[in-house]
This record gives C-alpha cells, structure tokens and sequence, in this order.
C-alpha cells in the first residue's frame, strides 16, 4: 500500500515528527510506501511530489517547520482541483492520503472524503489550539514557550525604563496563546479575541500598577478588538481560505495609552518567532503520538477521522466534528485569571 502525506496551512514547531511517526511504523510495522507531496495541497494540484522513506524521516525530530514545506492553498478555489488531485493520487498509486493541518487543511480534506471519496486520515495542527475535538495542537505548547520567554525578558526593560510593552502574539479567533503566555509570563493585562476590551479599563490598569512603582505588560493577541472599534489589519489582502491578513491592534493599542494616560508606551510583535525554532518536549511528544496513531487509522481504513488528544488517550473523531466550530477561551476561565489584571 502506498500512502501521501501532506503538511498545510502555517508551518509549526512538531509537524517533522508527526512525519517520522507515521513513516516510520507504517514503513516498519506495515509495510507501506510513502509519497510526500510538497506544499500543502499545492502538492497534490500540481503533481509535486517526493519519495519518503526511513532514510528520508531520520535525525527531524528536533527540526522545526516541515520538510514538506507548506501552503494556505485550497483546492476548491482551484480549477478542476478536485479532478487534479485524484489525477495526481492515481498517478502516483496512492490509496490513501494523510492530511497534517489547522481548521482549513483538515476542512478541506472532510469535504474531499464525504463528497469525493478520497480516503483522507486527518492530524490537528495549530499553534493557536483551537481546533474543539482535541484537547491539544501540537505546536501550542513550543509557542506558549516563546511568548513567556519573550515577557519575560521584556519585563527588566520595562522596569528599567518605567514605560508600558504592549505584546503582541498571535490568535485569530482564540486566546489560548495570549492567556497560556500572559499568565505565565506575570502579564498585568490580557485581551483576546472572544472578550472585546474598553481601552479606558485598560489605561485605568496601566495607571494602577505605575503607582505601585510598576512598569506593566499588556499581552494581546492579534484578533482582539476594542469595544468601540473593529479587527486592525495588516492591509486589505486575503488568502484562498479568505482569511484576512491581522497585526497592528499592538502598535494601534500602544499609541491609545500614551494618548490616553501620558505614559510612554512600546510595541512588540512576535508574529512567527511562535512559529519557528526546536519543537518542546511535549510538542515532540504529542506529534509523534499523532503519527503513530494516523497510520493505524490508514491501516483500519478508517477513512474521515482526525486523531485527537483526550486526556491522554489518543482517540478518533470525524473530521465533520474536528472542523464544525472552534474551541474558544470560556468567559469563566479568562474571568479567573482577571484577579491578575491592574
């Protein structure tokens, strides 16, 4: 049996180790062939292909990014993608097609199942966590590691120069990353997405910790939104999923402080520093697991599912009910952590 695989969407810190994982049990235990196609679904589109093999997976384990390389491509946006794709499957013999990816990669590979009858096994890939079927992405935990990092080091300039840092981290509909990291890194204000903020509450936050002596950090993931205002964008472009290109509610916020209470402030965006570097233990960890389990999956032909982390179990679940809606920060859990703000 030979199978593809295939990494989409953003690349993050795990995805080379969910590609060991399966090629090496599937090649070991199974007796399979792998085909790797390039960039996403782009690989697949236009033929792009290479042979993986046990030689090919060794020494990426600690290796962030894919060897894949990756892509925001979507074939149904593409003319004849579907008939393109099942071209380039039956060309290369492939029966099976595994699919490493966010809501959008695994989005597209349900439809391909349920309406084209492509046998796709799904692997939860997102650095912001919100994918609500598994408990965990790979990749969140290497970029909570490098947000707290970063705070953490911002903290002794902040207090050298008694000026607000603004931070900036990524989450476009979800706040994992700003809240995980913010708390963790002693943040004295965290806004996210799911809560739009009232900046005057803000700056009467900031004006409360400067009168204890304070210099305060203000994390905010890129798709927080001010009561009053709308999402701030990077410029007007969108990829094929037609997702928006965010950053700047950071800079934006920034100048409202200083405007509003006088305090020098400064921005900081780490953008895809969160992305990139040596995947954490747990990000290894996690991946490879997926790997392993993906391709039990392929071998019960159990074509339409997604692996998935619960608790510490690795379950299958519809790739329907892994790409229905998004695991938003529940209002309780950021009202915990609101003891913290000011």
């Amino acid at each position: 049996m030979r199978v593809g695989v295939l990494t989409g969407g953003g690349d993050c810190p795990g995805l080379n180790a969910v590609i060991r994982g399966i090629v090496r049990k599937g090649t070991q235990e199974y007796g399979y062939d792998f085909v790797g196609f390039r960039d996403g679904w782009r690989g697949p589109l236009e033929g792009r292909s290479v042979r993986l093999d046990i030689p090919a997976v060794r020494g990426i384990l600690p290796r962030g990014g894919t060897i894949l390389g990756s892509s925001r491509t979507n074939p149904f946006k593409e003319q004849d993608g579907v008939r393109r794709i099942k071209e380039t499957l039956a060309k290369n013999e492939v029966e099976a097609l595994v699919a490493i990816g966010g809501e959008d990669t695994l989005g597209v590979a349900a439809r391909l199942f349920t309406e084209h009858g492509i046998p796709c096994v799904g692997v939860p890939k997102t650095i912001d966590n919100d994918l609500s079927a598994t408990d965990y992405t790979f990749g969140f935990d290497t970029a909570v590691g490098v947000a707290t990092e970063a705070i953490d080091r911002l903290h002794t300039t902040a207090e050298s120069h008694m000026r607000v840092l603004v931070v900036e981290v990524m989450g476009r509909h979800a706040g994992w990353i700003a809240l995980h990291s913010g708390l963790a890194g002693g943040a004295n204000v965290i806004l996210i997405p799911e809560q739009r903020f009232d900046v005057d509450q803000v700056c009467r936050w900031i004006e409360s910790r400067f009168k204890a002596s304070y210099a305060p950090i203000v994390v905010v993931a890129e798709g927080a939104m001010p009561k009053d205002g709308e999402l701030v964008l990077k410029d007007g472009s969108t990829d094929s999923f037609g997702h928006v290109r965010l950053s700047g509610v950071g800079e934006w916020l920034a100048k409202e402080i200083e405007g509003r209470t006088g305090k020098e402030a400064r921005t900081t965006v780490l953008g895809h520093t969160q992305r990139g570097g040596t995947p954490s233990a747990f990000d290894r960890w996690l991946a490879t697991r997926f790997g392993l389990h993906a391709i039990d999956a392929v071998r019960d032909a159990d074509y339409g599912t997604m692996v998935a982390l619960r608790g510490t179990d690795i379950v299958r679940v519809p790739l329907s009910e892994a790409t229905a809606k998004l695991k938003t920060v529940d209002p309780a859990l950021y009202a915990e952590v609101g003891v913290f703000f000011g």
